[in-house]
Formats: structure tokens, sequence, C-alpha cells
């Protein structure tokens, strides 16, 4: 890479909500790898980066994924050399329920989503971002809230996770922190509190120009 090429951001979750917020707001400096499921929500993004004057990789995989996720960071590592950055907002957003009657479809999703695939991906991602990159993980404290098991649970497995990374990188480096995003009307804040009045919640956009400020 020469000095003028763009620094590059992987994120994880990017085709909604505070993932995509965070792109946007990131390709002006970041060429941006997009990574999520929904193709068409991918491309969508891909249309108001370019607006933007940027630029974006979209890779539209599934995280449970392992053999995606090692080749997409084989790709990654082929064509860049490393990662400068990477955003995890990635989650599963589990129906409400009664502890005793999760379901296992359910709680399996979450776990796989939520916890394995973050394991996962801190093992592939590592190595791309070195000494000196950031990796960036969204707390949302659930766990142990009344309904919010599933949710919650696995929540706070991939917290821990990100949190035990932070506790073991402060010297060799990458820089790993956790932030929690205050209150945004996306839709799996919806599918938790569908009442609410959205009206008072953060706007996805500007949580993320005031999450990326704590960097």
């Amino acid at each position: 890479m020469t000095q003028t090429d763009p620094k590059i951001a992987l994120i994880t979750g990017a085709s909604r909500g505070l993932g995509a917020a965070l792109a946007e707001a990131l390709c002006d400096t970041h060429h941006i790898i997009a990574v999520a499921r929904t193709t068409g929500a991918l491309e969508e993004l891909d249309d108001r980066i370019k607006a933007r004057g940027g630029s974006a990789t979209l890779a539209p995989m599934d995280i449970t994924v392992p053999e995606a996720m090692a080749t997409l960071c084989r790709g990654i590592h082929d064509r860049w050399g490393k990662l400068d950055l990477w955003l995890h907002p990635a989650i599963h957003a589990a129906p409400l329920s009664p502890a005793p009657f999760i379901d296992t479809k359910d709680w399996e999703k979450s776990l796989a989503i939520n916890a394995s695939a973050t394991s996962l991906l801190i093992t592939y991602v590592a190595p791309l971002l070195g000494a000196t990159g950031q990796a960036v993980f969204f707390d949302d404290p659930r766990a142990g809230e009344k309904f919010f098991g599933a949710y919650g649970a696995t929540k706070a497995a991939q917290i821990a996770l990100a949190k035990s990374w932070a506790a073991e990188t402060p010297r060799t480096g990458p820089r790993v922190q956790v932030l929690e995003p205050r209150p945004m009307p996306t839709a799996t804040r919806a599918r938790f509190f569908p009442g609410e009045d959205r009206s008072a919640l953060t706007h996805p956009a500007d949580e993320a120009r005031r999450l990326l400020a704590l960097l």
C-alpha cells in the first residue's frame, strides 16, 4: 500500500442499523469491507458509500460459516496485507421469552452468531490487525433481565471474549475496545420494544459518529 491508499476497515454486520451507519461514517477515510448475509442491503449501502465518494468491497457471507470467514480473511491478506480496523456490530436478536420456554433453534442461532462466530473471527482477524490495528465491539448489557435469556446470555459471552482479548493485548496490540451504543431505532430494538416512542431514540448516523470519535 502507498501513502495515498485508504485505511482498511472490516465491518461484520454492515447491512443495516449501526453497522451500515458506521460504514457510511468511515468511508471518507477508509475502504470498507462490508460483511452481511443480505445482498440487497449491502448493494444499497454500496450505493450510498459511492455517493459520498467512498469505496467498498461487499462480502455477502454468513459469519457462522468457518470456511467463508477463512476465505474472506485470506482474501483481505492477499489484497491488502492487513486491516486497520475491525468493527463487529453483528448480532442475532432472539425473540423475548421466559427462560424455560426459550426455543432450541433460537438458542442455537444466538450462540452461533453472538458467541461462537465472534470467537472464530477473533482468531482469523487478529493476525490481520497485527500490533497497530483496532477491534471494536458493541455492548448491550441485557444479561439477567427478564425475557432476555437467549440474547442476554450470548451477548454477554461475546463481550466477555472481547474484554479478555483486550486484557491480553495492551502491550502487544491490537487495541481492543468495547463501546456501549445509546438506544437507536434499529430493527433489532424494534423486536424487543415494538411499542416504544422511536422519536426519542438516537439516530444511527449520529451514534456512529459519536462512537467513532471515541476511537
